[in-house]
């Protein structure tokens, strides 16, 4: 999810693919070697390009679909990509200033987490090009690429309203943030819209890493009667799963397809792109169309989405969902892309 979904499990588009990577700075991992330049490239000096993970990767897929994006692009369009993996918070800065002093030809990196370090490198080197996912950062080296994360909560919450049996929908959220407000109240915004009369439930974890909390919040939902309960809290949605399979209500996941988990309780996935986000970045800047300022993928861009609706998946879908109102949510996404049906940027 993310400017969050920082840690999930999760709002795929997955890219696979391989690429480079070298030794991180002390403290900090990295991945493997470059690969070769890709055909036609050879005799071309390469682009080198750092991408600084605020934390390790495996443990959010929101991050590893990054990882991916960027060693795919790098492998095909001939640039060097070295992935970071930062230990802590602390060490984003510090991973930022070494790619700087080791002049990579492009520094990326992601999420809320890394925007004051990266407002102060950035600014400290105004000849620098960097880049960030999934925020803001308005410097005028920076590309921010972002997410109408807005738009997908909204059929998530459609086809929530569609599907329950009980007219009560409950939502397990990492935190109570303003950044998480395109989560819940595109949710709701949905909910209404096909349901007006359905009960919302929300709760927040108050962490994006605690699934025994997430858990507990989701199944007190469930005793109030909710049938179907949309996590949003990170890697807490595993405890939200949990509390699925032990209950027998349904969920959602995010970032990535996470029905394959447990397709018997996760119906539905809401996606996010961060793979292609790093896939295009790396792109354009290879390609020399690279520039500064705000670029945003939505439902029309298909930087966001949710399965079976917007995307496939290998899992069957599941008979709570069914087949119409995937149809009737497919429609309302159509009319979002079309832009006659609208969602607000903000709640």
């Amino acid at each position: 999810m993310k400017k969050l979904l920082l840690a999930l499990t999760t709002f795929a588009v997955l890219a696979a693919g391989c690429s480079a990577g070298g030794n991180a700075p002390a403290g900090n991992a990295s991945t493997d070697k470059p690969k070769e330049q890709a055909a036609g490239q050879e005799g071309a000096a390469k682009k080198r390009i750092a991408l600084i993970l605020p934390e390790k990767i495996g443990v959010n897929p929101f991050f590893q679909q990054m990882d991916e994006g960027a060693k795919k692009a790098g492998q095909e369009f001939g640039a060097e990509v070295k992935s970071i993996e930062s230990t802590d918070h602390g060490a984003i800065e510090e991973n930022l200033r070494v790619a700087v002093a080791e002049n990579y030809d492009l520094i990326i990196t992601s999420s809320f987490e890394a925007e004051d370090a990266l407002k102060k490198v950035a600014a400290e080197n105004p000849d620098r090009n960097f880049a960030i996912i999934d925020t803001v950062v308005d410097l005028p080296n920076v590309r921010s690429v972002t997410f109408r994360e807005q738009e997908a909560a909204y059929l998530m919450g459609a086809a929530a309203g569609l599907a329950t049996k009980t007219n009560k929908v409950g939502m397990v959220v990492a935190m109570d943030i303003p950044l998480l407000k395109k989560w819940t109240g595109g949710f709701q915004e949905g909910l209404k819209s096909t349901n007006p009369n359905a009960e919302f439930l929300v709760n927040y974890v108050g962490s994006f890493t605690d699934p025994a909390k997430a858990k507990e919040l989701a199944l007190l939902q469930a005793s109030k009667g909710a049938d179907f309960i949309n996590g949003a809290a990170a890697v807490g949605d595993l405890g939200v799963f949990e509390a699925a399979k032990e209950k027998g209500f349904f969920t959602a996941g995010q970032d990535v397809d996470r029905t394959t988990i447990d397709p018997e309780h996760i119906v539905l996935s809401q996606l996010k792109g961060t793979d292609a986000a790093a896939y295009e970045t790396v792109k354009s800047f290879v390609e020399g169309s690279f520039k500064p300022g705000v670029v945003n993928y939505g439902l029309k861009e298909k930087g966001v989405g949710v399965t079976y609706v917007t995307h496939e998946s290998k899992t069957p879908l599941n008979a709570f969902i069914g087949q119409e109102v995937v149809d009737k949510v497919k429609a309302i996404s159509e009319e979002i892309i079309a832009g006659t049906r609208k969602v607000p940027d903000s709640f």
